[in-house]
Order: structure tokens, then C-alpha cells, then sequence
């Protein structure tokens, strides 16, 4: 079963003091382009993290997000009342008596360095794995979106396999009438040169350049990496990039039967395969 590169999980946990929500978002990228952004007091984990998403995720361009919003009456900054004291002190000194009121010296001791201090937050092993468990919760959920996300594709590849298939089989059937042409136009070409040709020198040279035009091999294997695009396209892996070096051969076949056609209504057949195979191209992009 493929999956897709785009996608998108989130989750939502309300802790006693904070909401802490959790989202990820995925776009296609050849390998595996990830940007986590995370509060500071979870940055000791965001190592782990990475190694959890590149496990689970594979491939894409990542951005994952922890946004905390607290929901209780707490702060972690607190007036460091000793220095707004020490400063109203000093300021008493410079302003003359009656000047100032003890409103206007604290406004202006308040915005003085130091005045305030951070408590930095210490990171709860308990929380923290309250909130790993709800990074799993959004990785199950952006893996099921890439999932659901990819059906539609699966459904868009063996439909153009299909029609890839059905040009083929008009390829096979004009084949023989393509080789008579070929014989009835070099017939022509030597009659209308007026030359007397030794028949069986004829036979050999048409023969010959007949070998050149012969399709055959190539008929046989693009059937064979239809057929395998279809199985590899059926396993339980997703795998974007085999599929895609299956498709590149089966651009080389279609290449050069279109080369090799020399035949009007086969390279018309030719034409509608490699426009059946660029839709599959540009959407085997995004397939993980």
C-alpha cells in the first residue's frame, strides 16, 4: 500500500496549567527535510523527536510544532523586590523631596535591569511523557492522512497503467501491417530509382534493416515493467522511488518503439503512452 508525502497530524493536550497542541505538516521532497520547532524547556528532547518522526515519517519536508498556551493563573517571572527597593532608595536621592510620589518611583524602579526575574522552567519527566504520547497520537494520524491521501493516486496509476497497456496492444496489432509498409515503400523506392536489384541481395538488405526496426524486446519488457510496477504498486511498503526507476524503464521502451515505429498510426499509439506515462511521473513524485 503507496503512501502520499503530503499530510497532516495534530494533536491537543490540556494539562493542569497549559494547553499544549501538537502538529505536523508534510509536503514531498526527495529525502527527508525535517523542522521541528519546540518550546525551550522541551529542547533537551528535541533529539529524540527527530529520531521518532525520521523513523515514522521516512521522507518529505516535516515541519513539526509544539505550541504551549498556559491556561492556569501562574507566571514564571516574578518582582525581584530587593532591587526595586535598593532602586526606589537611590531614586529618592536624586529626586527633590516632593517631586515624585512613591507611585512615580516605583514605575520608574520597575523598568530598571534586574527589576524582574525569570524562573526558568524545569522540565517534568511526567508531562513530558504525557505529551510524547500525544506526539505518537499526531504521527498515527499524519501516517493515516498519508494513507487515505495516497488511495486516490493508487486508483490514478493502474488506471494510466491500464491505457499504457491498451496502446501497447494496439502497437502489437499494427506491427505486421508496419513491416509490410516498410517493404511495400523500399520496393517502391528501388522501382523508382529504375535499377535492377539482385533479388536475393534484396531479401538480405530487407531483412537486415528490418532486424533494426524490430520491436519485439522492446514489446515484451515494457509488459514485463507494466506488470512489475503493478506488484511493487501491491506490496505492503510504500516505495516511491522504485516505482519511479520502473517508470524511467518503461520510458526508455516507449522511447524506442516511438524511434523504431517508422509507421504513422503506431507512433500515434506511442504519443498517447508517454502522455499517460508524464501524468505518472509527475504524481509518483509525492508517493513516499
Amino acid at each position: 500500500m503507496i503512501q502520499s508525502m503530503t499530510g497532516f497530524g495534530k494533536s491537543v493536550l490540556q494539562l493542569p496549567t497549559k494547553k499544549v497542541t501538537i502538529e505536523i505538516k508534510s509536503l514531498n521532497s526527495k529525502n527527508l527535510d525535517l523542522n521541528v520547532r519546540i518550546p525551550s524547556y522541551y529542547k533537551e528532547k528535541e533529539l529524540a523527536v527527530r529520531k521518532k518522526l525520521a523513523r515514522a515519517l521516512v521522507r518529505g519536508k516535516v515541519d513539526f510544532s509544539i505550541f504551549v498556551e498556559m491556561t492556569a493563573d501562574e507566571t514564571s517571572t516574578t518582582v525581584n523586590k530587593r532591587v526595586v527597593k535598593d532602586y526606589i532608595n537611590q531614586l529618592k536621592n536624586v529626586v527633590e523631596t516632593g517631586r515624585a510620589s512613591d507611585v512615580e518611583l516605583l514605575k520608574m524602579a520597575i523598568s530598571m535591569p534586574d527589576a524582574l526575574k525569570t524562573e526558568r522552567e524545569e522540565l517534568d519527566e511526567n508531562e513530558w511523557a504525557t505529551i510524547n504520547q500525544n506526539i505518537d497520537e499526531a504521527i498515527a494520524k499524519i501516517i493515516q492522512y498519508r494513507i487515505d491521501e495516497a488511495v486516490s493516486l493508487e486508483e490514478d496509476f493502474k488506471e494510466r497503467i491500464l491505457n499504457i497497456r491498451k496502446y501497447l496492444e494496439e502497437v502489437k496489432a499494427l506491427d505486421a501491417d508496419r513491416i509490410e509498409n516498410v517493404k511495400i515503400r523500399l520496393q517502391k523506392a528501388i522501382n523508382d530509382l529504375q535499377v535492377t536489384t539482385d533479388e536475393n541481395r534484396f531479401e538480405q538488405e530487407l531483412i537486415y534493416y528490418l532486424e533494426k526496426l524490430d520491436i519485439n524486446e522492446e514489446k515484451v519488457r515494457l509488459e514485463n515493467h507494466l506488470n512489475y510496477f503493478l506488484e511493487t504498486l501491491a506490496t505492503t511498503d510504500s516505495n516511491g522511488k522504485k516505482l519511479g526507476f520502473i517508470v524511467q524503464e518503461m520510458g526508455r521502451e516507449i522511447n524506442t518503439t516511438g524511434s523504431k515505429a517508422n509507421f504513422a498510426p503506431m507512433q500515434k499509439a506511442v504519443i498517447q503512452m508517454k502522455n499517460e506515462l508524464e501524468q505518472i511521473k509527475e504524481q509518483i513524485l509525492n508517493v513516499l
